[in-house]
This record gives structure tokens, sequence and C-alpha cells, in this order.
């Protein structure tokens, strides 16, 4: 991993489905703090990892669903594909390595004397794994025949039940836990092993992520049978495992504060954000502050005072200017001006803001260059802006100034109504 220079304070390596996403929390606020909290406080040392049973396929469409933030790193597949980066680039040595004694085409020759099994969609089957549905009293034998009848093939497999009914059939080497233990030893080899690492995780196929040496771990408040009763066999003693008693990102939060693995109160858990400060403050935590009084502004969940309106040409510099994502220029203050007129005009209606990405350098003794990607959800839709930031750091004290603000359209992100963006 390039974007840090030297080791992670922390690396998060989280399921997805009911662990950091969950799927009953119609408002994804546990998300949304939890995507708070990490780019104010962790994006600028730390790594997020995203280890998830799902294909690349569903994974992308679960990120245009659910307020998710991008990771650095992608585990996806029940741990047979790892990639880098926003464009996900593959790790072609871990491919090389699920090679051995793997030999897809025998899976699947073996597997269909099983009625039992049902192929999942085309999409979940994936060069190094072969996916089913099954019923929950048949597993257990089937997996035990079709294990012996695959090793007389010459093949060493996993085989990983989970959820209650998908059974997936893996090259031995692969499974979430094998695919992080790899990336500890690359990121050990190149000099820069996290100083912290906290796996989190729901169901079955999580149990691995638990057995890594020397990691934290939570299992969220709903996990499920099968992850507590691994728990229950295998680590009941181990103190860095958690039963979080909050759900999903919610308990990784939790887990953030039991561990003391560093700052573990969410900004958006913070109702006035005069109060909201930091030892060592960072950009990434002034533009989610910036970024969230902007959003309780148009909810109408703070007081329509002028005095707000006040500070907030405090933050930015008189003659500042934002450069509209449709190329109009303004004043930083005309923009405030205009924030005046809209209080509340979302009140009651569905409408969220976050920021992705928050990357900052220091351009000079005092200022700084941030750029991150700034999200609107309403009822109109998901529209996103990428986002350059110049920030003066000596021109108030205590806090950060605004100088220049330029925002361009993600690819086919932007609205129709363009006159209601204003930040």
């Amino acid at each position: 991993m390039d974007r840090l220079n030297g080791s992670p304070h922390l690396m998060i390596v989280s399921d997805l489905d009911h662990t950091m996403v969950d799927h009953h929390d119609q408002e994804n606020l546990s998300l949304l703090r939890f995507n708070a909290l990490w780019e104010a406080s962790y994006r600028h040392n730390s790594l997020l990892v995203f280890s998830t049973g799902r294909s690349p396929t569903l994974y992308k469409q679960l990120r245009k669903e659910k307020p998710m933030l991008t990771p650095d790193i992608t585990i996806m597949s029940v741990g047979t594909e790892i990639t880098y980066g926003e464009s996900m680039v593959p790790d072609d040595g871990w491919e090389q390595f699920l090679n051995h004694k793997w030999d897809r085409n025998i899976v699947r020759e073996e597997t269909s004397k099983f009625p039992q099994l049902t192929l999942q969609s085309e999409t979940e089957q994936r060069p190094h794994k072969v996916s089913f549905y099954i019923q929950k009293d048949k597993a257990q034998e089937v997996i035990k025949v079709l294990s012996e009848r695959l090793e007389k093939r010459g093949l060493d497999v996993k085989i990983i039940y989970s959820g209650g009914m998908d059974l997936d059939v893996l090259p031995q080497g692969a499974g979430k836990g094998q695919a992080l233990a790899y990336l500890l030893k690359k990121f050990t080899s190149e000099g820069k092993a996290p100083t912290n690492t906290l796996v989190c995780g729901d169901s079955g196929n999580d149990a691995e992520l638990f057995s890594i040496p020397d990691v934290y771990g939570v299992m969220v408040s709903n996990a499920q049978e099968e992850l507590l009763q691994w728990h229950a066999q295998n680590a009941k003693g181990n103190p860095n495992i958690i039963h979080a008693t909050e759900r999903c990102a919610a308990g990784i939060i939790q887990a953030i504060g039991h561990f003391k693995l560093g700052p573990s109160i969410p900004p958006r858990d913070v109702a006035d954000f005069s109060e909201c400060k930091q030892e060592n403050a960072n950009p990434g935590h002034e533009v989610v502050k910036f970024y969230l009084f902007y959003e309780r502004w148009r909810r109408a969940e703070v007081d329509n005072s002028q005095q707000y309106m006040q500070n907030m040409k405090a933050f930015c510099y008189a003659a500042g200017i934002l450069v509209h994502p449709s190329g109009v220029e303004r004043s930083l203050h005309d923009c405030i001006d205009a924030m005046t007129k809209i209080y509340g005009d979302k009140q009651g209606k569905q409408f969220r803001v976050w920021v992705d990405r928050v990357s900052s350098a220091q351009i000079g003794s005092d200022a700084w260059m941030v750029k991150f990607d700034k999200w609107e959800l309403s009822d109109e839709g998901r529209h996103c802006c990428l986002t350059t930031l110049l920030l003066n750091t000596k021109a108030r004290e205590g806090g950060c100034v605004w100088v220049h603000l330029h925002q361009t359209w993600l690819a086919g992100s932007g609205p129709k109504d363009q006159t209601t963006w204003l930040f």
C-alpha cells in the first residue's frame, strides 16, 4: 500500500452484510456514524479492508445501494480475490498461490452428483470459488462426503458453510482468514505491519478472521449462531475477542472504544461541534464537521441562528472562492448567505451528506490541499462531487479557514437541478 508512508495505526478488516452494513437500518445511521469517525480520525493514517463473501458483481451492487466508504483493500468471494484501491487492482501473487491442488472442473463434476446442492447465480461462481445453496439439515453430511470425494481426486479444498444456507468450495489456502494472513505477511515484509488490527464479523465464514494471531476481534451483537458456537468452542477465553452489545457498524465503533484503539466518538454523535475537538486535529476532521453541520442545517436539526452563519463565515476566507461543479464561481461568503435561505428545506425528507477518500497534503507552512468525494443522498437520488479544498491552518485560532473550494461532478453523478448543490 503506497498511500501510507509508514505502518498503519489501525487496520480494520470487516465483513459487509450484517456486519458493516445493517440491512435492517433503513436510514443507514450506524454506517454513516462509522463513515464520519473513519474519515475524521483514521483515514489519514490507517487502512480500511472490506472482507466479503460477495463476488465483485454483488459487491459493486451493494456500493450503489448503501453509503459505503471506499476501502483501501477489498477481499471478495470468501477470501479468494484480493484487490487494491478504488480501481480494484488484483493481487496476482494471491491468485497464483490459490492454484495449488485446485481444479475447478473437477469440483463442478463432483458437486453435480449431489442433488442437495443448488448452484448459486453465475455471478457468484469465481475462478477459485464454486458456490451453492443447501438446506441446513443436509449441510454437514454433504460436506463430509464431498470432502472425501474431492480428496480422492487429488484436490486440497476447503468447504465453508455460512448464513444457514450458503456452501462455498474453495482452495485449501483460501478463505477470509488466509487472505488476511497473506496481507499481514506482505505488510510485515515491507516493514509496514499495522500497529493494531481489528477484525469484525457476524457469520461462519468470518470465523477464520478471529483465528489470526494478535488481532482484536468483534462479533457484532446480531452475530449468527454458527459464529457464536465457533467462539464458544475455540476462543471463549480470549480477551481480545468480544461480542458487542451494538449491531453492525455500531458494534465496530464500540470495539474501537473497548480496545482503546483510538478515537471512538463519531462526529455524528456530537451535538455541539465546538466541543468536537481532537488533540491532533487533521483536515479530515474539519471537513467532516463542516458537512455534518451543513446536513443538520438543511434538515433543521440545529437552531436557525444567525450566530451559526457568522461562525460559518469565520471558517471561510473573506475573499474565498467556490467553483461550483457547473463551472460557476461564487464567493464562499455568498454561499453561506444562500444557506440562510434554505434552512430546513430537507426537514422530514431523506437527506444525508458524507465524505469519502479524504486525503491531505501540506503544501506550505500553514497551507493544506485536501481532496475528497462529497456525497449527498436525497429523494432525488445519490450525487457526488470530486472536491479539492485549500485550507489555511493559521488564519483562525483553534481551527482551519477554507480558502478555495473546487468541485466537479463524478461521471454520471450530477443532479438534474444543480441549484440546490451549495457546497
